[in-house]
């Protein structure tokens, strides 16, 4: 047998790798079929179909497949950690992909939208949070710093900023941050009082309008809408000023409006209900005062929120507070109210046990609020005591979860119980991952939350349901696995397809900022941030004095 050389048998063998079908035995099956065979490829392949062809890439994007997707990767996880559903038997029964609302938790709305929600496009976007992926703007808004410091806002595209030298601002941060409406405040206030406290209503109107409520130093506070069809600010409430002192904190959920005062006094009002349309137009007659507490003890930082359903009302303060022998704690304050206004009653909880007393409680009093307008109970949850022992740098509370940091770099998430037979504080959780003092946390829906350090450079968004897991790495997941840092980038379109698709996406999540010249002349400002959907919103600094919204988008 004749050998042949060494050069020969490579020709030969390669021939035979380039040897093909050349039967296209792919464009000859249906749509359907082709649907079927997509839907059982992972992401990172059906990105890749998209671009063999135009057809290919128009069958990839198939709404439905895009949707069973996205429940096997993000609903599907945090459906299998709810208590009733744990068990082995039922995993196979309960969380099987379905359409039905029961079974998308807090995504139900999307669901709802039908053929209005873009599935392919929510896929990208709950991809891009887990792996801190985004794009980093900045928009200056001011100067200097103004006196009262700047006050800002967040929900669903829109920035509300207040300040004593501009007024009112409404900010888009949607294809390119503009200002697109302003109000000065000598149009609707009684004196030149400077702002003190800023909320916004995140409940929707029947317009889409957008309902504000500024609290100013001299105690009063005004109601205001933004006309978004109409880019424009409207006043519908001024309410004198008080001699409690300004306003410290606010909360705003149509038709009721919570404050609280630098005298330490929280009051809860309640506006006469009209129709949507009609309230989004006109002025608003005055609200009726249904309860006032007076503090002792209640530290800032503050947090005031308002929850509102179809069987009555919730509204809460947490605040820091200071106990004996152990530091500071933290402490919540709750009313619930019917449908109608009625209050039930006025209860409180704290994450310490009976045996400590507040420092600077009346020996006379049930606990460190009173009633200021007619006599409620007061309920103390006795739990396991745990408490830092210094005081809270920040402080923000969506129920249930309760979240204080501190400038030691770490931070500390409760739980919160909250129904008609109790108010319960679990005890305190450690989170760890930031690398200098923590200067401002908040917390959003569906158990996340953002946390930002003192100098503006380490950002890190916060999974909390699984800090607050019940398996065994419970541990393991609050010290290390709860948080993703933001890394801002620059991709062109390869790059970005790369990063959606393959084994590359947590390499590339851990490449270093381009424009990190640029972000470190920036530092964050009294630690405000917030975030919606799609990004992340922060008042930066410069060095200069120039203040600045740091805008990270994940879309």
């Amino acid at each position: 047998m004749v050998k042949r050389d060494r050069e020969e048998l490579e020709n030969a063998g390669s021939n035979k790798r380039l040897r093909c079908d050349p039967r296209d035995r792919l464009s000859a099956l249906s749509d359907e079929l082709l649907l079927v065979l997509l839907s059982y490829l992972p992401v990172h392949d059906l990105t890749r179909c998209e671009q063999l062809s135009s057809r290919l890439r128009t069958l990839a994007s198939d709404s439905q497949i895009w949707k069973s997707a996205y429940y096997d990767r993000f609903v599907r996880p945090r459906a299998a950690r709810l208590p009733g559903i744990r068990a082995a038997n039922a995993l196979n029964k309960s969380l099987l992909y379905s359409s039905k609302l029961s079974k998308w938790l807090e995504d139900g709305p999307l669901v709802k939208r039908g053929g209005a929600t873009n599935w392919k496009r929510q896929y990208k976007l709950r991809h891009n949070w887990s792996k801190g992926s985004c794009k980093r703007t900045e928009t200056e808004i001011a100067k200097r710093p103004p006196i009262p410091p700047l006050l800002v806002r967040l929900h669903d595209g829109i920035v509300i900023t207040a300040d004593s030298s501009s007024g009112l601002r409404a900010w888009s941060t949607r294809g390119g941050e503009s200002c697109i409406a302003s109000m000065a405040w000598d149009k609707c206030t009684h004196s030149s009082a400077a702002p003190s406290a800023l909320a916004i209503d995140s409940s929707s109107t029947a317009t889409g309008d957008l309902r504000i409520s500024v609290g100013f130093i001299d105690g009063s506070f005004g109601l205001y809408v933004l006309d978004r069809r109409k880019q424009s600010l409207n006043c519908q409430y001024l309410h004198a000023p008080s001699t409690n002192g300004s306003i410290s904190a606010i909360a705003f959920a149509f038709p009721y409006l919570l404050t609280m005062t630098a005298a330490q006094l929280l009051s809860l009002y309640r506006f006469p209900v009209i129709d949507d349309e009609s309230s989004d137009q006109g002025n608003l007659d005055p609200p009726r005062l249904l309860s006032s507490l007076k503090s002792h003890t209640a530290w800032p930082p503050l947090s005031l929120a308002i929850r509102c359903s179809s069987t009555g009302v919730s509204t809460s303060i947490a605040y820091a507070m200071p106990v004996y022998t152990a530091g500071w704690s933290v402490g919540l304050q709750e009313l619930r109210l019917t449908t109608e206004g009625t209050i039930l009653e006025s209860r409180l909880a704290t994450p310490f046990s009976q045996g400590f007393r507040p420092l600077a409680a009346p020996e006379n009093g049930t606990g460190p609020w009173s009633q200021g307008v007619s006599p409620q109970s007061a309920d103390t949850a006795s739990v396991r005591f745990t408490s830092p022992s210094a005081k809270p740098t920040s402080l923000s509370y969506t129920h249930p979860y309760l979240l204080t940091a501190y400038s030691d770099n770490t931070m500390t998430l409760y739980m919160v119980t909250s129904n008609a037979r109790e108010l319960f504080i679990g005890p305190g959780k450690p989170l760890c991952g930031h690398t200098s003092s923590v200067l401002g946390a908040y917390v959003g829906d569906r158990g996340k939350a953002v946390s930002v350090s003192a100098g503006g450079n380490d950002l890190r968004v916060w999974e909390l349901e699984a800090g607050l897991s019940s398996s065994s790495s419970r541990r393991r997941a609050v010290w290390t696995e709860a948080s993703v840092m933001v890394r801002p980038e620059n991709r062109t379109l390869d790059e970005q397809r790369e990063f959606f698709s393959g084994p590359t996406a947590q390499h590339n999540m851990t490449s270093t900022f381009t424009a990190a010249a640029a972000q470190e002349d920036v530092m964050t400002s009294k630690g405000w941030l917030s975030f919606d959907e799609e990004q992340v919103v922060l008042l930066g600094e410069r060095s200069q004095g120039s203040q600045a919204l740091i805008v990270y988008n994940f879309a």
